[in-house]
């Protein structure tokens, strides 16, 4: 149990990492009301996680603790609904109303339609 909650802790501290450098790499390309880099984020991360999760499903080369530290540690880190939260309800307090709307449907539906892409990938490619 202690080697999971390491790889688990590994993949968490990279993943924030790759989180904040992405966010503020976002922040410094794209301006305006619409929280991109979390949206990015987000939506890579449900991408990555389609296909970690199709590839472990798979193949034997990726056992439950790779899986773990893949899929929990670096992209539960990665991900964060947390600041998406916090963000829409900024939207909410500003009363940017077709933003948060355009925000939480585009982030829910890409989302999904990113992780199935990310199994089909590795389902049909693989």
């Amino acid at each position: 149990m202690g080697r999971i909650l390491f790889l688990i802790g590994i993949g968490g501290f990279a993943g924030s990492i790759l989180r904040h450098l992405t966010v503020s790499a976002c922040s410094r390309l794209f301006s305006s009301a619409f929280p991109s880099g979390t949206f990015i984020v987000n939506i890579s991360g449900c991408l990555a996680i389609g296909i970690v999760a199709e590839l472990s499903q798979r193949y034997d080369w990726i056992g439950e603790e790779w899986r773990l530290m893949l899929m929990t540690g670096l992209l539960g880190g990665y991900t964060t609904f947390s600041a998406f939260s916090l963000e829409n309800l900024k939207l909410l307090q500003n009363s940017e109303y077709l933003t948060f709307a355009i925000y939480s449907v585009s982030s829910f539906c890409f989302g999904l339609l990113a992780a199935f892409t990310g199994m089909m990938l590795v389902k049909y490619l693989g």
